[in-house]
């Protein structure tokens, strides 16, 4: 009895914890929601096959029901675990990724049932905003310690940006209004945040290695207001072009930055995931407005480089559960 038990005790030591699952996993949501409506914009612009876009969309729904799962009974099972991830100053801005998925995802039911993607879109806005509202609110505490000035600081209140993302058509009459809501604290929150994430990395010392792929999050509020201003405004003017030519600038920047041998893989990669995604996005909305040739070139390029990254990403990730390195502690 005890011979045969012992090797199942074995495999669910390597296997790993459900309380080591990290909630900012849920950043490959977002990047393969993201990846999906890329691939959806190139079936418009390259005549590639939409089924494409279908096809990724539903592994990134597949994804989000498991991690929802697990994450659900890590919160029932070691609920202090999550408190303790939600109240930490660096890791607890990742619970953005779960209400901003949701917003993505908003998308992607929507072309299967409009009901159930509208209903989708209005969870996903109700707690974006909530979580906005808790995470500046908590800012507003005092005693913040400046070296916590690091790029997920812009996940929770740049998420209201993705509001006007995938509701840009939302058929309510209330819609607009609340769209420019979340546009406007946005884009606030982004501009403030930002230069203070800046003034931290001028002046303080380098990320942490762990944390050096979350540089690539400073490109998203560029990219994600383009996406999210256009979809409004029902219009590509000046002011989305800066928007989507400095985004697309600091991406260069942050590439040579990020993609480095010394940076370790581990599940905060997925962190380049959805900058890149909505870089894809911006560029080939972009480029089918301006019909130049360099920028549908452009446009090919980060979408090939995207897919290849969140690939690889996809692949070790699973590796790595199975290993017994993803959800160890």
């Amino acid at each position: 009895m005890n011979t045969m038990a012992s090797p199942i005790q074995n495999h669910r030591r390597t296997f790993g914890s459900v309380q080591f699952l990290p909630v900012n996993l849920f950043a490959s949501v977002m990047g393969i929601s993201g990846l999906s409506s890329a691939w959806g914009q190139a079936s418009k612009l390259f005549g590639t096959s939409p089924a494409i876009a279908d096809l990724i969309g539903i592994v990134a729904i597949i994804m989000f029901i498991a991690l929802s799962i697990g994450y659900i009974y890590k919160w029932i099972r070691y609920p202090q675990n999550v408190v303790s991830e939600f109240r930490h100053p660096i890791i607890g801005n990742f619970f953005g990724t779960i209400t901003i998925s949701i917003l993505l995802l908003s998308t992607v039911i929507g072309t299967y049932s409009q009901a159930l993607g509208q209903a989708a879109w209005i969870i996903g806005t109700a707690t974006t905003l909530l979580l906005s509202f808790v995470f500046v609110s908590r800012l507003f505490n005092g005693n913040q310690e400046p070296g916590n000035a690091v790029p997920p600081l812009l996940i929770p209140g740049v998420a209201t940006l993705d509001v006007a993302v995938a509701g840009g058509t939302m058929p309510f009459t209330w819609a607009h209004e609340v769209n420019l809501l979340c546009l406007a604290i946005g884009g606030i929150i982004a501009l403030v945040f930002f230069i203070m994430i800046v003034s931290r990395l001028v002046h303080k010392e380098p990320l942490p290695v762990g944390l050096m792929p979350s540089m690539m999050i400073m490109t998203a509020p560029f990219e994600v207001g383009f996406l999210g201003y256009t979809n409004v405004m029902q219009r590509i003017d000046g002011f989305s072009a800066i928007l989507f030519y400095f985004g697309l600038f600091l991406f260069v920047v942050m590439f040579f930055k990020v993609f480095k041998k010394s940076v370790p893989f581990g599940a905060s990669w997925w962190a380049v995931s959805f900058p890149m995604a909505a870089l894809s996005n911006a560029a080939l909305k972009y480029a089918m407005f301006v019909h130049s040739w360099l920028l549908i070139t452009i446009a090919a390029v980060i979408l090939a480089l995207l897919s290849v990254v969140l690939i690889i990403l996809f692949i070790r990730t699973l590796n790595m559960l199975f290993n017994g390195k993803l959800l160890k502690g």
